[in-house]
């Protein structure tokens, strides 16, 4: 039989989900292809492997790298062109990227000055995680960086008709990344997104906790989901004690440091998940909701970081008033079209 793509849990006409502590055997097959990554490790991060079979000798490409330039009107050139050998400079390169996404957005990118305000507040505030705590979350600071793939997740795996996996597709957004990505445990446990996830984020959360502890602990026994795979690889020679992924993988969880690599990897998801999972832990409580609460976080930012953001904000409302078009930087293909086109006048 030919390999068929895996089911989504979103299943009949009517979009009900199926339970996902119902998919046990596939999770952990997924996990064993997930886990396989680990091993290979880089000095930097998206060049010099440590392997001496193959080299990566540019920046990461990364899936929303590639997705904001498609779909958000980021131009190309404003894309990091740096190899990274600490994680710390990565984080901060993503954060930067975010600003720079959302200057780059064109109409409809705000609705109001309070909401480019808000949006611009919640980029800034991010960055300055970046760079002054970063302690806080990053614990491997200067790798070895494992190999990672953005675009890894159940619906790019595929099965034979005993659900076996066969095959796993899309392997172009996959580059060597900060050690907590992979510390990260994959949201993919709902097969769900969070920001999609109709009943709203603390619901995603309630479910994707029973999830976890399926994924990380002997429920219902005796099969350990993690626990058991690592074992057998370990027996197996494949990883090492030490490349074990249940432990952080909760202490992601647990800490929050989760939607830390989350926001930071997901451009058209941050707001949200800022202002939700992240603002709060990192500067304190507010009494304001979500919405206003970037009007209490006015004093945190320096004197220069306020003034940029201000020229940020003006930068917006012009275009938001004078709906200008968009300029493409061209690549080189485009360049070379460009040059067959007769000369009009």
């Amino acid at each position: 039989m030919a390999p068929i793509k895996l089911d989504s849990l979103n299943d009949g006409p009517t979009g009900a989900r199926k339970d996902p502590l119902s998919q046990q055997e596939s999770t952990i097959q997924n996990f064993g292809v997930f886990r396989q990554l680990v091993p290979v490790a880089a000095r930097s991060i998206g060049h010099d492997p440590e392997s001496s079979l193959w080299k990566v000798i540019n920046r990461p490409l990364s899936y929303f790298m590639n997705e904001i330039v498609q779909l958000g009107t980021l131009p190309r050139s404003k894309l990091p062109t740096a190899i990274y050998d600490k994680a710390s400079s990565y984080f901060e390169a993503l954060a930067e990227l975010h600003i720079s996404h959302l200057i780059s957005q064109r109409n409809d990118a705000i609705d109001s000055r309070e909401d480019c305000q808000r949006k611009f507040f919640a980029r800034f505030l991010f960055r300055k995680i970046m760079r002054d705590r970063r302690q806080e979350f990053i614990l491997h600071e200067n790798g070895p960086f494992p190999l990672w793939c953005d675009d890894f997740r159940p619906e790019n795996v595929l099965v034979n008709e005993d659900e076996n996996i066969v095959g796993v597709i899309d392997w172009e957004f996959t580059y060597t990344a900060p050690v907590e990505f992979a510390y990260s445990p994959p949201w993919w446990l709902l097969i769900e997104k969070p920001e999609y996830w109709s009943e709203g984020i603390e619901d995603w959360c309630k479910n994707y906790s029973q999830c976890l502890e399926v994924f990380l602990q002997p429920v219902p026994t005796p099969r350990v989901i993690i626990g058991e795979c690592e074992d057998e690889a370990i027996q197996s020679g494949h990883i090492t004690e030490s490349q074990r992924l249940s432990g952080p993988m909760r202490g992601s969880w647990e800490s929050g440091n989760f939607w830390i690599v989350y926001a930071a990897r997901n451009n058209f998801a941050f707001d949200w998940i800022y202002w939700m999972k992240i603002d709060q832990r990192a500067f304190g409580p507010t009494s304001s909701d979500p919405s206003d609460a970037w009007k209490e976080r006015l004093d945190i930012l320096a004197a220069e970081e306020k003034e940029h953001l201000d020229e940020c904000v003006k930068l917006k409302l012009k275009e938001m008033e004078t709906r200008d078009h968009l300029t493409w930087d061209p690549d080189d293909y485009t360049r070379e079209y460009l040059q067959t086109w007769p000369l009009n006048g």
